[in-house]
């Protein structure tokens, strides 16, 4: 597993001063590494009967991909409002100041449906949190999320304390 600490590269005060940016970047540069982190992500839920993948804007597109491939599901792409075509459904959320909104594709995921939910870092859980709603609004079943990154110190997990939560790489 220290092989894929060492592939997350620290960017400082990035996108702002004080916050320290996870890059997969070099992760993702590594075909090895990308998939030996892809196979561990997708493995807790290979016996869940996942049905379709559900994959958050835009890191999250890059491992639910190969995931949902991993697990023969669908892929399903939640994105920031006014970027899918077809007709949606969407979920406001709130952040430290405002608020922000996730869509996805109204057809994109059937009632009963088993649905793992991707993104590449946890960190206050917001996100997640509104991708499950979203996806219970249109009648899946979330089985679980799995995330390559989870920032411990922002307590992202708290607001998902009632689900199954899988993260490779921790940060305390």
């Amino acid at each position: 597993m220290q092989d894929l600490y060492h592939a997350i590269r620290d960017v400082p005060d990035f996108p702002k001063p004080g916050i320290v940016f996870k890059d997969i970047t070099p992760l993702l540069l590594d075909p090895a590494r990308f998939r030996r982190a892809i196979e561990l992500m997708a493995a807790p839920f290979r016996e869940s009967g996942v049905r379709r993948v559900v994959s958050i804007e835009s890191r999250g597109f890059l491992l639910g991909a190969p995931i949902a491939l991993l697990l023969d599901a669908g892929l399903v792409p939640i994105r920031k409002p006014g970027k899918l075509p077809a007709a949606r459904g969407r979920v406001e959320y709130a952040l430290e100041y405002g608020t922000d909104a996730l869509e996805m594709h109204r057809d994109a995921v059937n009632h009963g449906d088993d649905v793992l939910i991707v993104d590449d870092v946890l960190a206050t859980g917001g996100t997640a949190e509104a991708a499950a709603k979203l996806v219970r609004a249109h009648g899946g079943e979330v089985v679980g999320f799995t995330f390559l990154i989870e920032l411990e110190f922002l307590k992202g997990r708290d607001r998902l304390r009632n689900e199954r939560v899988e993260a490779l790489l921790h940060y305390a």
